[in-house]
């Protein structure tokens, strides 16, 4: 229901590192020649495009578009250190840099229509890719900073659970309390517990049920998307005025799945993801779908779950922003029966059999989430991720003054939005606070964390 791929499974992947080490990989994961596929940060699949029309697009058709749209993406991120960027965001870029592409086009209107329609879906993939609703609300200055790592995009045979539960494993027993929220997180302050008179710590987490944590440090991991809504009252004192601009300004969106089991396969046996153009739509057209009645549209098509001998016939369909807002908000029902209209345009057949099962994600719902990862807005930059992931106190004279950590996805300069951004945003933090300790000396106490 949440992450599914590890992006760039390669050396420098701390994610890929520990899944090979806990053996939670097939050996076409972990080899040589995959770790060095240069995939640009997506899965490559089999796939077959079908159009809202019911038929199946040419294959050849659809890569040279996507070979466009992959170059001109590229383009994109060659603004990284200029002074001065020719328009504020990446969709802006992409659509200008596509007019000037159809002036030079010799194609018929027809195909025309078609290679723009093709185009559009690659536009809502690369919302899906960067968890936001419009590229055009994607910064361009920033948008390179973002680093791909080699390798071929593979999944967990058994699921990405097994890695939390192989880390969880290695830590004593009930040291990691589930059903806590945390209410409020004070810093700053002077507190005793009451079976240790006279220790003093700087740190009371308050719990929503009423128990209360003392502590020197406290790591802070939430997503971004619940920051935004409750670091007011989440952080006591409030945080620096530096810190809460930087959560307002970065952006959160959200990107959900939609699973759907079938009795039987309607796709090819080898194929292994289904594109959806819609042939009436362009990224040059200036109105959106109607969020009520066309929300499916944002749907950029579906992932065969493989193997289909541990799945069963199961399609993992993608949608981003308002669109993916919006569909948490209906029924399973209603969910069910908009894509069973879809699927039976795309294949042209009026008569196909429903999908017998639906389960969907609800990451903007989810109250501890709202919504997915982060990006870098327009408006704002990296800078904004560094300061997010500054401690506090910021003036601490003595760095074993610091009190208030921060780490996950979204404090990650150019990993942000991956897993394995957040993992390395853990490590980075349990490094600063290991730095300030040696705890092998008898007279230094031991942190409370």
């Amino acid at each position: 229901m949440g992450a599914q791929w590890i992006h760039g499974p390669s050396k420098k992947n701390p994610v890929f590192q520990l899944a090979s080490e806990y053996g939670l990989l097939d050996k076409e994961a972990m080899s040589e020649e995959n770790q060095q596929i240069e995939a640009g940060g997506h899965p490559l699949l089999p796939s077959v495009a079908y159009s809202n029309a019911g038929r199946v697009l040419s294959p050849e058709l659809v890569e040279g578009v996507r070979n466009l749209f992959s170059t001109l993406l590229d383009q994109t991120r060659e603004f990284v250190h200029a002074t001065q960027v020719p328009v504020p965001s990446v969709g802006e870029y992409l659509r200008r840099e596509i007019t000037r592409q159809v002036k030079e086009w010799t194609d018929d209107d027809q195909s025309k229509r078609l290679k723009l329609a093709i185009l559009n879906m690659y536009f809502k993939f690369e919302c899906c890719v960067s968890g936001t609703h419009s590229m055009d609300l994607v910064a361009l200055g920033p948008f390179g900073e973002y680093t791909m790592l080699p390798g071929l995009d593979c999944t967990f045979p058994s699921g990405y659970g097994g890695l939390p539960d192989q880390m969880l494993s290695s830590l004593p027993e009930e040291s990691v309390m589930f059903h806590k929220p945390v209410k409020v997180v004070r810093w700053g302050g002077s507190y005793q517990e009451e079976s240790h008179v006279g220790r003093m710590f700087p740190v009371q987490v308050e719990c929503e049920d009423g128990e209360k944590f003392l502590a020197d440090h406290v790591i802070i991991t939430v997503p971004l998307g619940f920051l935004k809504e409750h670091h007011e009252t989440f952080i006591d004192p409030p945080l620096p005025p530096r810190k809460a601009e930087a959560i307002r300004q970065l952006g959160f969106g959200t990107n959900n799945k939609i699973f759907l089991e079938f009795e039987q396969a309607f796709w090819p046996p080898d194929c292994q993801g289904i594109e959806v153009v819609w042939e009436d739509e362009s990224p040059l057209a200036e109105a959106g779908p109607d969020l009520q009645a066309e929300w499916f549209r944002k749907i950029i098509g579906f992932v065969v779950l493989q193997p289909p001998e541990r799945y069963g016939n199961v399609l993992c369909g993608f949608l981003a922003g308002k669109e993916s807002e919006y569909m948490e908000t209906l029924s399973d029902a209603q969910v069910l029966t908009a894509l069973t209209d879809v699927i039976r345009r795309l294949t042209g057949n009026p008569h196909l059999a429903p999908p017998k099962k639906v389960l969907r994600s609800q990451w903007h719902s989810a109250p501890y989430t709202r919504g997915s990862y982060s990006y870098v807005a327009v408006g704002s930059s990296g800078d904004d991720i560094d300061a997010l992931a500054q401690p506090l106190p910021e003036d601490a004279a003595d760095p074993r003054q610091l009190q208030v950590l921060f780490a996950g996805e979204a404090t990650h300069r150019t990993f942000y939005s991956t897993t394995h951004g957040a993992v390395l945003s853990g490590w980075r933090e349990a490094d600063r606070l290991l730095s300030l300790y040696d705890t092998s000396k008898s007279h230094q106490h031991k942190p409370w964390l």
